[in-house]
């Protein structure tokens, strides 16, 4: 009997022994496996090197922004479209569009709030021997600056029009230029001190001042925009065709009032391709509009004083006009009120899913099991309750704040 010392395959006319086999086999696994977690790797980018911090010293930064907003590098001239948090350097220009907005956080903690349509160049952010200094130009739009506590030896500017514009710690200040008929400087808490012509005026909190042909006005107080009343900010209204007729109300400011500038958009950037409504020179408080179609609109109010200020728009209310397209009944269930105290109330109760439900200006939606929560705020015993959808279905409830009870449905 022929005693081999190995076990052997015979293929053909090779000898190979078992734990070859057995070796190659482990190689070829090893091999497919290096090469899969290769590719998986690359495909998952663990090779790419990390994002560098490229940031140039002293260099502010774009730490939040919406739309479209760009800057041009004044090192290369190139011009780049915002897509994630990046850096602003000395000589850099920043731009909105109509419906971009940009927060820039500078090297000495001030922040500063980019508006739409507003061009800004940051002229100067450099350190030195533990100062800091901050210089930005506005050349057109409108731009926020809030500081906090600052030493002596920061310094942070504004230019507007021919005004340098230094801001004290803890001040809350809003400049707008249109580029052309010099600019406008709101201060609502802190102060700026203002260098116009080679003499320094101080502006002081709550205070408004208009940089004009080389000259500071008189300073007086911040006018407060005008309070919008009709259409109510999320109302909705019926179209049972050929369009909808809307009366457009705002209470007054507290000053003797020039005229109004009312805007009426189907955006909530008010994007020029997008405004249905642009009228200034309005001598009253209220305006009228006809042949609104379905859709969702915006509309915001400024007032013109006699004094020559100009306040800043409102807080932009939209409304919507739906088309009945059908005819639904709309319940309202297991309704319960619960008082929390000082006319403070909390109303849940069932109704359709998806359904609005608004009461004493708070608006909510039913979720899928059709359940609400809507806290209000009421001296009243009763409180309407309006509950619709988007197709036009409305109905309205009164109901008891003390009770909890159905009143009527209307």
């Amino acid at each position: 009997m022929e005693n081999n010392k190995y076990r052997k395959f015979y293929v053909e006319w090779w000898n190979i022994r078992r734990s070859t086999i057995y070796g190659a086999t482990a190689v070829i696994l090893l091999a497919a496996t290096l090469v899969f977690g290769g590719w998986w790797a690359s495909k998952n980018n663990w090779f790419a090197a990390g994002e560098a911090e490229t940031y140039p010293m002293d260099s502010a930064k774009i730490i939040s922004f919406e739309g479209e907003v760009r800057i041009t590098r004044a090192a290369t001239r190139e011009t780049i479209l915002v897509t994630k948090q990046t850096y602003v350097a000395a000589g850099d220009t920043v731009q909105t569009q109509a419906d971009g907005r940009a927060i820039i956080q500078m090297i000495d903690g001030s922040v500063y709030s980019v508006r739409p349509n507003s061009t800004v160049v940051v002229r100067d952010t450099t350190s030195l021997f533990g100062g800091k200094n901050v210089r930005v130009r506005l050349n057109d739009g409108q731009l926020n600056v809030r500081t906090d506590e600052q030493p002596d030896n920061v310094k942070n500017i504004v230019e507007v029009a021919e005004s340098e514009n230094q801001l004290g710690p803890q001040t809350d200040a809003s400049f707008d230029t249109d580029g052309e008929n010099g600019g406008e400087i709101r201060v609502s808490r802190g102060g700026v001190e203002t260098t116009l012509g080679g003499e320094k005026s101080k502006i002081g909190p709550d205070q408004y001042a208009a940089v004009n042909n080389g000259q500071l006005s008189a300073r007086e107080k911040i006018l407060a925009p005008p309070v919008p009343v009709a259409p109510g900010n999320s109302s909705q209204l019926i179209d049972a065709g050929g369009g909808v007729s809307v009366g457009f109300n705002w209470q007054p400011p507290d000053q003797p009032i020039q005229s109004y500038y009312l805007q009426v958009a189907k955006s909530p950037w008010f994007s020029p391709d997008a405004i249905l409504v642009d009228r200034t020179g309005l001598g009253s408080n209220d305006f009228h509009l006809t042949g609104l179609t379905p859709g969702t609109y915006y509309w915001r109010v400024r007032a013109l004083s006699r004094s020559g200020q100009t306040t800043n728009w409102n807080d932009a209310w939209k409304f919507t006009v739906v088309r009945r397209e059908s005819n639904i009944r709309i319940e309202l269930t297991d309704l319960k009120v619960e008082s929390v105290g000082g006319g403070i109330f909390i109303i849940t109760g069932k109704t359709q899913p998806g359904m609005a439900v608004r009461s004493q200006g708070r608006d909510t939606f039913a979720v899928s099991d059709g359940s609400f929560r809507l806290q209000v705020s009421s001296q009243s015993a009763e409180t309407s309750i309006e509950i619709g959808d988007d197709r036009g279905n409305r109905a309205g409830f009164v109901v008891s704040l003390r009770t909890g009870r159905l009143l009527k449905r209307y």
